[in-house]
């Protein structure tokens, strides 16, 4: 997945839970997120960032569909997420962060299992990091695996 615009989504949804592929699927397309809903979401203050954790997919590649609790518990322990919005202090720390910011709006991370703090919100879960909770930068989430 490439960066997006999320002012210049084509079809913006109403809520977290439409801003994925299809149910079955349950992996997030960025695209569909619109300016609409993501003034909607908090906004973090400080060094913060809100981060949509990413979603599993609800079937194997063979086509088995995995059961609710199995989805459920993997988007619980997700690692990876994609970046809604980032507080205006974030990676502003030029002694902490030297070389520039770890990542921006529109990026996919991994952080830590327990970092931040989760909560539902609109028809999905969404969570507040700190800027350093931030471990890491990756192109495409499914590439990394999630128990």
């Amino acid at each position: 997945m490439t960066k997006v615009n999320l002012e210049a989504a084509q079809e913006a949804v109403a809520s977290l839970s439409e801003a994925y592929a299809a149910p079955e699927e349950r992996v997030l397309n960025p695209d569909s997120i619109g300016a609409s809903l993501l003034e909607k979401m908090p906004t973090p203050t400080g060094w913060r960032l809100l981060i949509l954790p990413y979603r599993g997919k609800g079937k194997t590649e063979g086509g088995v569909y995995l059961p609710q609790a199995a989805v459920s518990q993997q988007e619980v322990s997700t690692q990876v997420g994609y970046v809604l919005k980032v507080g205006e202090l974030a990676y502003k720390d030029t002694e902490k962060f030297p070389n520039g910011p770890w990542c921006e709006q529109g990026d996919w991370v991994m952080f830590a299992r327990y970092a931040g703090s989760r909560f539902a919100i609109d028809g999905g879960n969404v969570s507040i990091l700190n800027d350093d909770e931030i471990l890491a930068r990756i192109s495409e989430p499914s590439d990394v695996l999630h128990y």
